[in-house]
This record gives C-alpha cells, structure tokens and sequence, in this order.
C-alpha cells in the first residue's frame, strides 16, 4: 500500500479501493477515502500508469453510521420547506442521498469487475464518486450553519434497495441508479434551491447549485455506459430502458420532468414519457 497526505492507505487494486470505502462507517471517514482514492487514481492515470481494477467482493450493504436512524418512507416526518425545521430537514435527506451516492459509485465499480469495460467506465464512476463525496460534505457545512448535522434527523431506509435489487445486473442498476433515480435529482433540484433562494441562505443556493451541475454528468455516464452494453449485444436501447425499468423500478416514473437537463445528459423524452403514460400521467403538447 502507499500513503496519502490525507494519511488514507491506499489499496493496490480499484476494487479494494471500492470495497474499502464500502466498508467504512463514518460518512467523514467515507467520503475522505473516497475523495483520497479518487484523487490517487487520477494521478495515477495521468502518469500513466493507472491502478488495477483487480477484484475484491463488496458487501451486500454498505457500513453505516449508527445515526441517523433509519425508518421506512411513510414513518420519515414531514416538514413544511417555508420552515426553518423543513429546510433543515431537505438539507439532511440531500446529505443523506448523497452518503448513498458515494456507496452506489464504488459498489458499481467493485461489483461488476467479471464484465469487461473500457478504462473510461472506471474514469466516470470514480469521478462521480468523488463529487459525490464533496456534495455530501457541503450539505454537512450547511446543516452546521443551521445548527445541526448530518444523522440528527431520522432518513430514509429503503435508499439502497436499488443496488440489491441489481447486484447481478450492471444494466438494471446503469437504468435505474444514474438513469432514474438520479435524473429525479435534476426534476426536483430547481425547486429545491428557490426554497433557499427566498430564505436568503446563499451556502445553501451556491451547494445545491454545484450538485445540480455535476449530476447532470451522472446520468449522462449512466446513459453513456447503457447506450454503450446495448450496441455491444446488439439490443434497442430504448425497449430495454424500458424492460429494466418495468422489472426493477418499484413505483411510477412522474412528471414534471426536467427535459433540457436530461437532454443534456443523454436521456430523450421517447425513454421516460412512455413509463409515465403508462402510470396515468399526461404531457402537455405544444
């Protein structure tokens, strides 16, 4: 192993690197060896002589902290975001969606080593990792404005139902992590900084707004990897999004959604408005 100036060992393969983020409880501790392992595989890279992926099991479920607790979606409180207590409250499950983030991207990364991918899937899913890691951190600085932190407030349970559901299927969790959960973020993320735009918390506009930017490129590594297995075994890529949303997405696909950004990230209306018509929904047309 070599050392870090963060004083992180660093594995000898990406994988252990994976599996060693997996493993470790603290969420300081988490996104530091995340953003540490990050930072040396990059190196690494540009010098050209990249880290090997290797192979090292990751967990079913990552290690977490003891707090928050962890409740069921219908037991989670909820809390007016015109409130000081609701806009705490939004801040703690952004963080907390963001801690569950940083394990997604390592455990897709560990998890699928037996699928042979180009150098280039590993370069994105560490990056996203990585800023992953630095969102978490800025939603802790601003609930520490606000008097609290991360693991105050109780979250939600079922957030890495999608990684198990998956485990076994790098396209199922490319569909559902990047391609749905997290074009959801850039649904309701607007929304999210105009609530901290009329409480005057610039900290918290200029954090959401960072993490609005980079998820963007989330999904757009998502739709690239999905777009990129689909020509490999010659399938629509449309039909499948399909497929592996009606198998494995438990609930509907909802508008209103954010079709520029996800233009941006490679998702076309034709993937997702079927799914919702299918659910009862209607689009406006022109």
């Amino acid at each position: 192993m070599t050392q870090t100036d963060a004083s992180f060992d660093i594995p000898e393969t990406l994988a252990a690197c994976a599996t060693s983020v997996l493993t470790t409880a603290d969420a300081m501790e988490k996104t530091g060896r995340s953003r540490a392992y990050a930072a040396e595989w990059f190196r690494r890279r540009k010098a050209g002589d990249p880290m090997p992926i290797g192979s090292c099991p990751p967990p079913l479920q990552p290690a977490r902290p003891e707090a928050p607790a962890l409740l069921s979606p219908r037991e989670v409180p909820r809390r007016r975001p015109g409130t000081t207590a609701g806009r705490k409250a939004l801040l703690h499950a952004v963080a907390h969606i963001e801690l569950n983030a940083v394990d997604l991207h390592w455990d897709i990364i560990a998890r699928f080593t037996d699928v042979t991918m180009p150098i280039g899937f590993y370069d994105d899913w560490v990056q996203s990792a990585d800023e992953e890691s630095k969102h978490f951190r800025l939603m802790s600085a601003c609930l520490e404005t606000m008097g609290s932190f991360y693991g105050e407030l109780p979250a939600h349970a079922g957030m890495w139902r999608a990684a198990e559901d998956t485990a076994t299927d790098l396209m199922g969790r490319l569909t559902v992590v990047p391609m749905v959960l997290e074009a959801r973020g850039l649904d309701v993320t607007p929304g999210m900084i105009e609530v901290f735009r009329k409480a005057e918390q610039p900290d918290a506009i200029a954090a959401l707004e960072t993490i609005y930017a980079e998820e963007v490129g989330h999904v757009a590594y998502g739709s690239k990897w999905f777009n990129f297995l689909c020509g490999r075994h010659a399938i629509d890529p449309k039909d499948e999004f399909h497929r592996l949303v009606r198998h494995y997405f438990h609930g509907a696909l909802k508008p209103p959604f954010n079709e520029e950004k996800r233009a941006d990230a490679g998702l076309p209306p034709d993937f997702y408005w079927p799914l919702a018509e299918e659910a009862g929904f209607t689009r406006d047309l022109p």
